[in-house]
């Protein structure tokens, strides 16, 4: 059994440095959730772009707590309750890091509660249901981007190829032979892929994570 994968430690290990306080409350716009900053925990706090690698590289969507249409736990919205009760305010424009089935998306498991705190950065609130399969990061992992999709394409073409008996097209295989049948492989795969995408409407995890968009 491998050990399932905790996005909060996650996130940590990809945040490059702890944030100061200081850089948090830069630009902070009035109407924005107002916060004392000393009560803060530094480790639940992260930057954009840190949740968008987290995003991109597990398939996720961080999106407006509207859009979530899974069940809000107990435990999450006292928490809410006790950061607003302790910051006397009433927090807003809270958003959910889940994956996309979680969401009510419009088409033309493991949630992550947050509430943005000024200057691109992101308090986490609370975090609830089963952490992520480790085999996630895997099988997502084509699915990033152009560059990592040809990549599994050309892994998965020599892969098959390799297990292809040779001498099914010729009494005296060759390295030609193999090239010539690694490239059927590719572009027998690459077109499948292709056409899944099309016609399913599929899009790169860089496009999605924020996108309230099905694909």
């Amino acid at each position: 059994m491998f050990p399932a994968i905790d996005l909060h430690k996650v996130l940590l290990q990809s945040q490059e440095s702890v944030p100061s306080l200081s850089t948090c409350k830069e630009s902070l716009h009035p109407n924005q959730n107002q916060f004392d900053f000393e009560q803060l925990e530094t480790k639940r706090i992260f930057h954009r772009d840190t949740i968008k690698k987290t995003c991109i590289d597990y398939r996720l969507r961080f999106l407006d707590l509207d859009h979530f249409k899974g069940d809000i736990p107990v435990e999450a919205i006292e928490c809410i309750k006790a950061l607003e009760q302790a910051h006397n305010t009433e927090l807003q424009n809270l958003k959910i890091v889940a994956p996309s089935k979680l969401f009510k998306l419009k088409n033309a498991d493991d949630p992550l509660l947050f509430v943005p705190i000024g200057n691109q950065y992101y308090y986490l609130i609370h975090k609830w249901g089963n952490d992520l399969h480790p085999f996630r990061l895997l099988l997502m992992w084509p699915f990033k981007n152009i560059v990592t999709s040809i990549l599994s394409i050309l892994l998965l073409s020599l892969v098959l190829t390799s297990f292809m008996p040779l001498t099914l097209f010729s009494a005296e295989p060759n390295w030609s032979d193999f090239i010539l049948i690694f490239l059927f492989m590719f572009k027998s795969i690459a077109a499948i892929v292709i056409y899944y995408a099309f016609a399913a409407g599929k899009n790169f995890s860089r496009a999605i994570w924020d996108s309230t968009y099905y694909n």
